[in-house]
């Protein structure tokens, strides 16, 4: 099947999903879709660009910077989101073609970031990556609950950075969509507190190809979409 035609039908059968998913909470508000593009070949990311995708997220810096040169190339200018585990020491580069950082979990990152967005002469949205497993999971990241508002507090003092919200992804458990649902609702919870003191952190992304209705149900805003859009992951290399 052509690719374009593939990935147009893919879209349609997503955006069906959380249309569907919004009614079925009374959700009047629009969901933002960021299509998951890594390992993707830049290609693609110039193919949903045409077909009206504005954001699509990456995890690997390098992946990502060399993709987006390609694509701008291409004229593809989507809203690269940074969604992966982030290193300090690739802050800097990451702040150089990310418009959207959705990882941050740790002081630590907040002036690396801020300090990247500056050298760049750019603002960098931030979302604050909250752990939502019942016990801490080594490479998942996120902060804890109880720490969200110190950092929040520190980001939105970073020349930089501008603080837009929460991201969280569902615990590692038995395909039982009550435990995303519930995790999803505690993400919610640790949104409402944080836009009592910071009212335009507005942004709550959580859900993704098998969990985006548990997500959209407990109150996100966007939810990351790689493979029911793009299909089966190619091998990296």
């Amino acid at each position: 099947m052509d690719r374009r035609i593939e990935i147009e039908e893919a879209l349609a059968r997503t955006r069906e999903r959380i249309d569907r998913a919004r009614a079925a909470c009374g959700r009047a508000t629009p969901v933002r879709l960021v299509v998951v593009t890594k390992t993707f070949p830049a290609s693609d990311v110039v193919l949903l660009d045409a077909l009206g995708i504005t954001d699509v997220g990456e995890n690997r810096d390098q992946e990502a910077r060399a993709k987006c040169e390609e694509a701008a190339r291409q004229g593809a200018r989507p809203t690269w989101h940074m969604i992966g585990q982030l290193q300090r020491n690739k802050a800097r580069s990451v702040a150089r073609w990310a418009d959207v950082v959705e990882s941050v979990d740790r002081a630590e990152l907040v002036a690396a970031l801020g300090h990247g967005a500056q050298a760049a002469d750019r603002d960098l949205q931030v979302l604050i990556q909250v752990a939502l497993d019942p016990e801490p999971v080594r490479g998942r990241g996120g902060a804890h609950p109880h720490d969200v508002l110190p950092l929040a507090a520190q980001i939105a003092a970073q020349p930089g950075l501008i603080l837009r919200g929460v991201m969280g992804v569902a615990p590692l458990a038995p395909e039982d969509p009550s435990a995303a649902r519930a995790a999803f609702e505690r993400l919610a919870g640790v949104a409402e507190r944080l836009q009592v003191e910071h009212p335009a952190a507005l942004e709550v992304s959580a859900g993704m190809s098998g969990d985006l209705e548990e997500a959209i149900a407990a109150g996100a805003t966007q939810v990351r979409v790689g493979g029911a859009v793009l299909g089966g992951r190619p091998p990296v290399e």
